[in-house]
């Protein structure tokens, strides 16, 4: 009867969002109240269920979600990304073309949403191809990679961060892994698989080439690096610092402070706002329109959280998490491969990588608590699962196929098997990573 629940609601889920076309945060709770009635919860409680379920999972995360999207949209906004584009093109040069576009995809996509870094970008990846007489898939599929592993496997970008919260989890500790497993997989599934894809047809539509910022308007370089990476620096500072605190309880205490994501991003975004706002002119009015947009653009990634949550807590609370947990202790396969493997199949079938993540999450979560597993490397196990095989349900494979000009079949071949790759090198590195630790 368990598993039987567990497959309603992953079934109905899957039927509301491709074939219902509903979105998916209605979705979710539609899926709830059903989870709710099937796990004999007392209708009188389903609703406190509800609230609770999207209370406690966006109580940790709306603040880093928000200041993140802030972050994101003033490094593209004021031209910081621009320019660390055009200084790692400069660093790399022709030769080694490619190897400059994954580094420049891998730092933007690090502070910037996935949508927004591919839109971003893709004017820089078409200059480049029209410049040098270069494949266009050859060319811009590694960048893409990279923004894909950043999106998937390190916070504060909205899933993994709702991973790490999830399973109280180490948002620095998360990040170093994550950036230590993101490398050998974009080199696999970026520079290294695009050597098969050279004879792909794509004849990029001049209609999404973006205009640029003239180079005087764009901040130094110097600003462009360190603005955008600061949330990096310091959680991943704060994190190896706390060896040397431990036995300092003042240092201990602030260090334990600034950690707190929802400190590192308010200070990221504080800087943010001197370096790549006032200090470059632009008025203190217009910045806040900027952050007012960028909050916009992730309102329904909030709420698609906030759904996942409320299904979480009716499992919880209806049994059905508990038992499943027991259910699943007894199959013969590493909690890690089995977490990646729930997302995994919920990725294809759902077509979303946050929603994949975030109702494996809601899953896996008794497992994690019971079974001793390290809850940093579940966060990345659950985020690369959640990658796999991107196709036709995901808005990401539509936006590849547009921009590149692709036939589905071609897109296929490219972007949803760089996807894949993604997520089987991830678990491996994973799984190694877990040998070590």
């Amino acid at each position: 009867m368990t598993l039987f629940i567990i497959f309603l609601c992953i079934g109905l889920l899957v039927l509301l969002i491709t074939w219902g076309k509903l979105n998916p945060f209605i979705a979710f709770l539609i899926v709830s109240i059903v989870a709710g009635i099937t796990t004999g919860i007392p209708l009188s409680s389903i609703g406190k269920s509800l609230q609770k379920g999207v209370g406690d999972m966006l109580g940790s995360l709306v603040i880093v979600i928000a200041l993140g999207a802030m972050l994101g949209k003033i490094v593209a906004e004021s031209g910081a990304a621009q320019k660390i584009a055009s200084v790692m093109m400069k660093i790399f040069g022709e030769k080694y073309i490619q190897w400059g576009l994954v580094c420049t995809g891998f730092i933007i996509g690090i502070p910037l949403f996935y949508n927004v870094g591919f839109v971003l970008m893709i004017p820089l990846i078409f200059s480049v191809v029209n410049q040098y007489k270069l494949p266009a898939v050859y060319i811009g599929l590694p960048m893409l990679a990279s923004l894909s592993v950043a999106h998937g496997f390190l916070p504060p970008h909205p899933s993994p961060a709702a991973l790490v919260a999830q399973f109280n989890a180490d948002m620095g500790l998360t990040l170093v892994y994550g950036i230590i497993i993101a490398i050998p997989t974009i080199v696999i599934a970026g520079p290294i698989f695009s050597l098969t894809l050279k004879n792909i047809p794509s004849k990029p539509l001049e209609t999404f080439q973006s205009k640029t910022l003239p180079k005087e308007q764009l901040p130094s370089t110097l600003n462009s690096f360190l603005t955008s990476l600061l949330p990096v620096i310091l959680l991943a500072s704060t994190t190896l610092l706390a060896t040397f605190w431990k036995d300092n309880e003042s240092l201990k205490s602030f260090g334990v402070f600034v950690a707190d994501p929802s400190i590192v991003m308010l200070i990221s975004v504080l800087v943010a706002t001197f370096t790549l706002g006032i200090k470059m002119g632009t008025s203190m009015k217009t910045i806040m329109s900027i952050y007012t947009e960028a909050v916009k653009d992730v309102a329904m990634i909030v709420l698609i959280i906030g759904g996942a949550g409320a299904l979480k807590q009716i499992l919880m609370d209806g049994g059905v998490s508990n038992e499943i947990a027991v259910i699943l202790k007894t199959l013969p396969l590493d909690p890690l491969i089995l977490g990646w493997l729930v997302a995994a199949i919920i990725r294809v079938c759902l077509g979303s990588a946050t929603v994949a993540g975030l109702t494996t999450a809601g899953i896996m979560a008794p497992l994690v608590a019971q079974s001793g597993v390290n809850p940093n490397l579940m966060v990345l196990s659950i985020g690369v699962g959640s990658l796999m095989f991107s196709h036709v349900n995901d808005p990401g494979f539509w936006l590849f196929k547009e921009y590149f000009n692709l036939s589905i079949k071609n897109t296929i071949k490219s972007w949803s098997m760089m996807e894949s790759i993604v997520a089987v090198v991830g678990l491996v590195g994973v799984l190694i990573l877990d040998a070590v630790i």
